[in-house]
């Protein structure tokens, strides 16, 4: 569990606070992973074993039959070795991690139906773990007010708090920011109607 119930409570009180001073709508998500990236240490394995019966071939007398067969060890040793989790997420490109985890985001905004405000206000607050990846998404009601590096002190401080371990904290102080920017803009209407649930989840 990334987030412990109580602090899941914290999150939701927070959220059901910063909601009384907007119209917007926040909610929150928190990924341990986007992507499980299987096929980099396949990939990295392979390369490896292509590589070598090289030095062997010219530096060596051994025969073709015992080249291949420490190749094909060389191959599943390492794919064995680059696929345990703290290896294979540093040898995936950082730019592939936050391709992966943007694309993930983008999923659940879509997924959690924060598209369908009224007003066009959802928020969402987007965190993945493996990647070290955190974002906010504005739906085009606030999008079309607000550019989004509005968001950078809030994506910071959610970044923080999970890079020191304190995921809950982390959303809290994201949560917050993003509720000055909201209220600001978008100050509570007549009925401030609660359209999405005011709580975080775990993917």
């Amino acid at each position: 569990m990334l987030v412990s119930e109580a602090d899941k409570k914290r999150i939701s009180d927070t959220i059901k606070a910063a909601e009384q001073r907007t119209s917007g709508e926040i909610f929150c998500v928190i990924a341990r992973r986007s992507e499980d990236y299987r096929l980099v240490p396949i990939a990295w394995a392979a390369g490896l074993a292509l590589l070598t019966p090289l030095p062997l071939l010219f530096l060596t007398t051994m025969p073709a039959k015992l080249i291949y067969l420490i190749q094909l060890i060389v191959f599943i040793v390492a794919a064995l070795l680059l696929s345990w989790p703290p290896i294979r997420f540093r040898i995936v490109p950082r730019r592939k991690l936050h391709e992966q985890a943007h694309a993930e985001a983008l999923r659940q905004f879509v997924a959690q139906g924060m598209q369908k405000t009224e007003q066009r206000t959802g928020v969402l607050i987007f965190a993945s773990e493996a990647e070290h990846y955190a974002e906010i998404i504005a739906d085009a009601g606030i999008h079309a007010k607000v550019t989004p590096d509005v968001w950078d002190e809030a994506v910071a401080a959610l970044i923080a708090g999970i890079g020191n371990g304190r995921s809950a904290d982390g959303f809290i102080a994201a949560i917050e920011k993003c509720s000055a920017v909201l209220s600001q803009h978008f100050p509570p209407g007549a009925l401030n109607r609660n359209e999405l649930p005011d709580k975080v989840i775990e993917i």
